[in-house]
């Protein structure tokens, strides 16, 4: 991170007066990430050209002052250059404001809800004494550069940080990065632009809303109940979706079926077919009359090959990881939980010590809801891929689904920072678990890169009269991704090929096998299921995951037993109150809709 940051600053001079100080702040969930500031005035500040040393050239633009370009011209490596000269403190100062540095007052609601709806914020206790050691210094500074987080929470740290600096508009620039690595900060660094009020819009009504919800509800259920409770919009309703499977799986009713299997014995193999029906129309077997009746017509018949159908199948690759669906894998693949999975990927992405190299991030930002992958990576990928696999494992055009469009989409996918970091050569710097997680990314976003599998299929009816069976095989001619990485569903799609078989081929009759089944209830909940469900309801955003399950099971609403999620009795109690006296904030609809219009405010462009 150290060698990281250096050039961050260095870089960050090219932008302030020559030899002037200069100042950035980070606002982050922990260590590194961002903050901001905006006007929706351009400060005209003329043009400015020259150098900053004899290695960078830079220019400001006349017309708009906040495109700025500055170019390394040395022939050096560029990830250990720095301005000669320069140190830390005395030409520049990084410090962060690990979050937000202010919030709506605690133990009361004391927002205006008429009016003009004017919102109190305040400094908390514990950020006051860093609010004023960020004050002094952005006094002394020339320029002060902000770089929080790009979805709406992002732009809101940065927002209030600005608020309460007394910021300069005309000597505040704001900047994102997606990526803890030189590229993507020179990147940033070239493109700073002003904060977006109408992401701070959004962020603040959520939040109100939010509050609003805890601090109204809340002490309902402390009279109702005990001391201690909590509701929220997200939190309530995701305790209310544990409660409805939990009364799905008491109320369930099972419901037996039956199939019928037939052997055949061929000269080196034997295989199988599958009742289907009858005449060529599907038949369900309810009960074990109907299998008798399939026994008993079919056990004298004579079984023939009566079509046979070869094709080719193509299985594409999952696209890159976002939040919800790391999680899921992690808590599938490694075990994991999603606070586990989250807190292991926030040291992959911050940076960890490699031997050799210092310290680098090996991930892209890991609160995403979307799928897309920088071009720059993209292309990187595929040059890998070339090398290594060869060009026939190079995917033509995009795998994957397309980013829905209720998603922020403020960050591109979970991926590795540098492709050719692969897991082979970072395994020795790594503990375990931060080793099983990145490699989990770096196959997950190779393999997306990839051209599909291919397997050639093989499909067969056979008759008995009127009874209609069939068999399938496949096997696979191609792996393409799968020589990267396998989802638990690509495992055994492989059968044994049926040997050789012609249409009107008679087959010898090993015997008939009866079963009885019975339909099976909905499963319990585990955290990666919750947290897919979540996702697909649009209830919360990629950061609230986590935090979500990890307090309705602090709580005691739901408890947790061999991965699945079961609710409680005092769950079970929050849950009705909840929904006999606050039906619509339960309701799955209010939340999903409400994070979709803040999504809508977020992207609208006045």
């Amino acid at each position: 991170m150290k060698k990281i940051l250096s050039i961050l600053l260095a870089a960050m001079l090219a932008f302030s007066a020559l030899g002037a100080t200069s100042m950035m702040a980070f606002a982050a969930s922990n260590t590194v990430a961002s903050p901001e500031h905006t006007t929706r005035d351009n400060d005209k500040i003329g043009q400015v050209n020259g150098k900053v040393s004899d290695d960078v050239d830079y220019q400001v633009d006349p017309t708009d002052p906040t495109k700025i370009s500055f170019t390394y011209t040395g022939n050096g490596d560029f990830q250990n250059w720095q301005f000669p000269g320069m140190t830390e403190g005395k030409d520049y100062k990084v410090m962060s404001c690990i979050g937000h540095v202010r919030d709506l007052p605690k133990g009361n609601f004391s927002q205006d809800l008429t009016g003009d709806f004017e919102i109190e914020y305040e400094v908390p206790a514990e950020k006051k004494h860093l609010v004023s050691e960020l004050r002094s210094e952005a006094r002394k500074a020339d320029m002060v550069w902000l770089a929080s987080d790009e979805d709406r929470e992002g732009e809101a740290i940065a927002w209030h940080l600005a608020e309460v600096l007394g910021l300069d508009p005309s000597t505040t620039r704001r900047i994102v990065f997606h990526e803890i690595t030189p590229e993507a900060i020179h990147k940033a660094l070239e493109n700073p632009r002003t904060i977006d009020l109408n992401r701070v819009d959004a962020q603040q009504a959520r939040r109100v809303l939010d509050r609003l919800i805890g601090y109204k509800i809340s002490p309902l259920l402390w009279q109702k109940i005990k001391k201690g409770l909590s509701a929220g919009r997200v939190q309530s309703v995701a305790a209310k979706m544990i409660c409805d499977r939990e009364n799905e799986i008491e109320i369930f009713v099972p419901e037996e079926y039956w199939t019928v299997d037939a052997k055949f014995k061929l000269e080196h193999a034997a295989i199988t077919a599958h009742f289907t029906g009858m005449d060529g129309e599907k038949k369900d077997l309810t009960c074990k009359a109907d299998a008798d009746e399939v026994l008993r017509r079919c056990e004298n018949a004579a079984f023939a090959v009566s079509g046979i159908k070869q094709s080719e199948r193509r299985k594409y690759p999952a696209p890159p990881f976002t939040t919800s669906n790391l999680q899921q894998e992690a808590s599938r693949k490694l075990g994991f939980t999603t606070q586990k999975t989250m807190q292991i990927a926030q040291q992959l992405y911050e940076g960890v010590e490699l031997k050799g190299s210092g310290t680098v991030g090996l991930i892209t930002y890991l609160r995403t809801d979307s799928t897309r992958v920088a071009e720059e990576a993209d292309v990187a990928a595929r040059a890998f891929i070339r090398e290594n696999y060869g060009e026939n494992y190079v995917a033509v055009g995009e795998n994957g689904k397309k980013s829905n469009a209720k998603i922020q989409d403020a960050h591109e996918a979970i991926r590795p920072t540098n492709i050719s970091l692969t897991p082979a050569i970072v395994k020795d710097s790594l503990q375990r678990d931060l080793f099983r997680l990145y490699q989990l990314i770096w196959k997950r976003f190779t393999a997306s890169r990839m051209q599909p599998a291919v397997y050639e299929t093989t499909s067969v009816k056979v008759g008995a009269g009127e009874y209609d069976f069939t068999m399938a095989s496949s096997k696979l001619s191609f792996d393409g991704f799968m020589s990267v990485y396998v989802q638990e569903e690509d495992k055994e799609e492989s059968s044994a090929p049926f040997g050789k078989l012609e249409k009107g081929m008679e087959l010898g009759l090993a015997g008939l096998v009866p079963s009885q089944h019975f339909t099976q209830p909905p499963a319990h909940y585990t955290e990666a299921s919750l947290v897919k469900a979540l996702e697909e309801q649009g209830i919360g955003r990629p950061s609230t995951y986590a935090p979500t399950i990890t307090t309705i099971i602090a709580r005691r609403y739901v408890a947790k037993e061999n991965k699945n999620l079961y609710v409680t009795e005092l769950g079970e109690v929050v849950n009705r109150i909840m929904k006999n006296s606050f039906a619509s904030i339960v309701d799955i609809n209010f939340t999903a809709n409400l994070e979709y219009l803040l999504v809508a405010k977020f992207l609208y462009k006045p």
